[in-house]
């Protein structure tokens, strides 16, 4: 098994909460990744996106589910795959900091392939679409 990270950083002229906002609520991730995903299991926490929560990303069996493991409001979102899938020891986790009066996002990925170099095609894909979707955030706000 290969290891791979995606390592992204945006920063945005937007007020922290609501960038959070945005990439907190699975139902709206959709909208900057551009792949079906919706809450699936809502948290038992204040947020239904917070700890505990899963979504499922993609349609039928071309999908997976994303469990969120960790989750501090306006501040850190963790979260790991946790259904069958090509990857193995994922863990996406997204960073919101404020600098000079801008939102930054430091958003990483890291994973291992299981199938022998399936997590380079893997890191590509999922790394230019995440990229694409940061640059939307403005939009969507």
């Amino acid at each position: 098994m290969a290891s791979y990270t995606i390592e992204i950083q945006e920063q945005y002229d937007l007020p922290r909460e609501h960038v959070f906002e945005l990439f907190a609520d699975h139902n709206r991730l959709a909208d900057i990744l551009g792949a079906p995903i919706k809450r699936i299991k809502d948290s038992d926490q204040a947020d239904p996106n917070g700890v505990g929560s899963v979504r499922k990303v993609g349609i039928g069996p071309i999908s997976l589910e994303e469990t969120v493991i960790a989750f501090e409001p306006d501040a850190l979102i963790e979260y790991t795959v946790t259904s069958m899938s090509p990857i193995r020891n994922h863990l996406g986790r997204l960073r919101f900091d404020e600098l000079n009066g801008r939102t930054v996002v430091n958003y990483t990925i890291r994973f291992d392939d299981l199938i022998p170099f399936s997590g380079r095609v893997i890191s590509l894909g999922l790394e230019q679409a995440i990229r694409r979707g940061m640059k939307k955030v403005p939009k969507l706000v």
